[in-house]
């Protein structure tokens, strides 16, 4: 018998005692989902706007390369979603539907449905994503069980703008990705 496999039967002969999982505590959120949600996306460096402001966001600054993916707001669209993720390299707003917000940290839930590619949020120079209000949760536990009923391939959380204070210590906004993140509560 090698020493791997005396090491395996040792630990294999061990008596193990099932116990019981613990209870998951209810973690209600004591603030109104939608304000907690608004202050959470502000204390990451994001905006909730209206629909309205977006479209003033988008004048004002005149950008030109603007790809919509999200329902009800095609006319925004200047261009159609790429085959190929190295064609949004000049992207200048991208405009996405969420699945769901997390009111204790403002985090959005995004699945390749939402992405169209998964390099989107992270190409763009501005992140418009659009949420329904009714789609908020209180915390990250409700998040996770209703991830755990989805049939997604992919799938990652986004609460604000690229952002890292590693380099000489002040925090830099858009280093890794997106400079900015805009929120549309519908």
């Amino acid at each position: 018998m090698s020493s791997r496999e005396n090491i395996l039967a040792k630990i294999k002969a061990i008596p193990r005692e099932d116990s019981p999982l613990p209870e998951i505590p209810s973690f209600e959120f004591p603030m109104d989902h939608k304000a907690a949600f608004i202050l959470s996306i502000q204390a990451n460096k994001g905006e909730v706007i209206t629909e309205s402001e977006l479209k003033d966001f988008i004048a004002i600054n005149r950008f030109e390369k603007i790809l919509n993916l999200a329902k009800g707001m095609e006319s925004l669209s200047t261009q159609p979603l790429p085959s190929d993720a190295h064609e949004l390299n000049e992207l200048e707003v991208a405009i996405i539907q969420g699945e769901f917000g997390v009111a204790e940290n403002g985090a959005i839930w995004l699945t390749d449905e939402n992405l169209g590619l998964r390099a989107l949020p992270f190409i763009t120079e501005h992140l418009v994503i659009v949420l329904e209000e009714k789609a908020l949760v209180s915390n990250m536990h409700e998040a996770y069980q209703r991830i755990g009923a989805q049939h997604s391939g992919f799938g990652l959380f986004i609460a604000g703008p690229s952002k890292t204070a590693d380099i000489e210590q002040s925090l830099v906004i858009g280093a890794h990705g997106a400079k900015s993140l805009r929120v549309v509560l519908k």
